[in-house]
Order: C-alpha cells, then structure tokens, then sequence
C-alpha cells in the first residue's frame, strides 16, 4: 500500500523530477556534440571519473560517511549496474546500429516498463489516471520522433534488442531503488553510483584512441558539465524524487526528457523546430499534470 503523501512532499518531488528533466534532456545535444569531438566510451569514462570524484568530495565536506557498511555492497553494486550503466552504455552501443532518434524512441519506453513494474513489486495500481498519463507522454514521445519511425530490418535488431534492454533495466533499477532504498547518505549514495558504474564503460575505452592535444576548451567544459550536472546533481535529484513520488508517477513525469532535448538542440546546436515539437510538449505536459494527480 502506498503511504499517504504531504503536500510540501510532492512539490518537492516535482521540484527534483523538473531539474532531472531539465538535465537530462540537454544531456542529448551535449552528448552529440561531444561524440564529433571525442571517442565515446572515452567521454563516458571521462565523465563519469570527475562526477564521481566532485561527488565524493561535497560528501566529504557535508561530513557525510563515505564508506558503506558491508550489508550495503550487493545491493549498492546492483542499483548501479540498473541504473546508471545499463543506460549509459545501452544509449552509446545502441547507436552503433540505430539512428539518434531511433534509439530515443526505444529508450524511453522505459516508463511504460517502470509502471507495469511498479504494480506487482510495489502495489501502485495501475488506475485509470495512471494509465492516461503514460498515454498521453508516450504519445508525446511517438510524436516528437513520428516522422522518423523505425525501419525494422535484421541490421538494426542488434540495435533495438541493447537500446530495448537498456530500457527495461533502467525501468527495474528505478522500481527496486523506490521499493528498497539503499541505506545510505544521499551525496555518498550518488557518488558510489556513478563511480562503479563508470567501470564498465572505462574499459572499453582502453581500446580508443582520443587526441587529447586537440581538446578545445568548449570541449573540455562539456565534459565537466556532463559529469557535474546530468551524471551527478540529476542522479541525485532522480533518487531525491523516487523517495517521495510513486516510481509509475516519477517515470512518466521523466517522458518530459526527449522534448527538452529537442528543444535544447534547437537552441543549443541548431536543429530546426518544427509544430510537431510543439504538439508533441503539449501532451508530454498534460500527461505529467496527471500524473501529478495520483
């Protein structure tokens, strides 16, 4: 059964899932920018040490106990395999076979998996308000990436089943963080999060071979935000909000990250806008005010 939910608790919640949003969806132009500049598991790998190590370093600074108890190894291990290298990776291997937008539709399916999760592992039923709000978002999601629809073929289904995995696995990682929180501090939680799931992505890119000398300072500042903001404030607000938030509400107010990303190229790298951006934002925000009813 769910707990009852203070009014200060779900603006709260809100509050953390709109900068998520917000981070992650201008995550997208970032990352394409920075995939002309440098080798891919390279920028992960880079990104993903300095989150880690700032992190750390507020955690330290709040006073915050670094080192988990050893109960907390195993599942710690877990939720960042779910929910922080499942994705990156399954967002960067994806692309090997599949369009940008072709792997965007496929990774945000997620919410769909999060709140079919969500009822038999949680019991968050899944009512008729629940229902049209993930609708309405996943409608705004097909809209947004409807002019260039999958084009099925055995050359893509490597794409489709490691962008589809990397989905259902985030999905699972949010369900189980909202169903068992890891007993630790917020910051250390992060920290920890995203500097054991940096592993796996590091090692593939012991096998690339960036050109440091030609990184320009816009590049080298990317790369610092990447780690600051979407790899770790957002991660941390993310969590902040599953605490408070149903995770089939949390998920589906997340359909919100695709339209700030098209919109965040348009502004930030030039992609061009066109009405069904608009369209698709209008059904995204319906859905999430729904889901903010339930």
């Amino acid at each position: 059964m769910e707990k009852p939910r203070s009014p200060g608790a779900i603006v709260q919640g809100f509050g953390c899932l709109l900068l998520t949003a917000v981070s992650w969806g201008l995550n997208w132009p970032l990352v394409k920018f920075l995939l002309t500049q440098m080798p891919p598991f390279t920028m992960r790998a880079a990104a993903g040490a300095l989150g880690a190590s700032a992190t750390f370093a507020v955690a330290a600074w709040l006073g915050e106990r670094l080192l988990p108890r050893a109960d907390q190894w195993r599942p710690l291990l877990l939720s960042s395999m779910l929910n922080f290298t499942s994705f990156m990776a399954a967002s960067t291997l994806g692309m090997l076979w599949l369009s940008a937008s072709e792997a965007v539709i496929i990774a945000y399916t997620m919410p769909f998996w999060a709140v079919l999760m969500a009822w038999p592992v949680l019991g968050e039923r899944l009512n008729p308000t629940r229902l049209a709000a993930l609708v309405l978002g996943l409608a705004g999601v097909g809209v947004l990436m409807g002019t260039q629809p999958i084009q099925a073929s055995w050359a893509k289904l490597p794409g489709a089943a490691v962008a589809l995995a990397g989905a259902v696995m985030f999905a699972l990682g949010t369900v189980l963080s909202k169903r068992r929180p890891l007993a630790l501090p917020p910051v250390v939680s992060v920290a920890w999060q995203v500097g054991l799931g940096s592993v796996p992505l590091a090692l593939p890119a012991v096998f690339e071979r960036p050109h440091w000398d030609a990184i320009s300072p816009p590049v080298a500042l990317s790369v610092v935000y990447l780690g600051l903001v979407p790899l770790s404030l957002a991660y941390l607000t993310w969590f902040r909000a599953l605490r408070v938030l149903p995770a089939s509400t949390a998920s589906t107010a997340i359909l919100m990250v695709p339209v700030i990303g098209v919109f965040g190229s348009a502004m930030l790298i030039g992609e061009p806008l066109e009405t069904r951006q608009f369209v698709a934002l209008a059904l995204t925000l319906a859905g999430v005010g729904l889901a903010a009813r339930t």
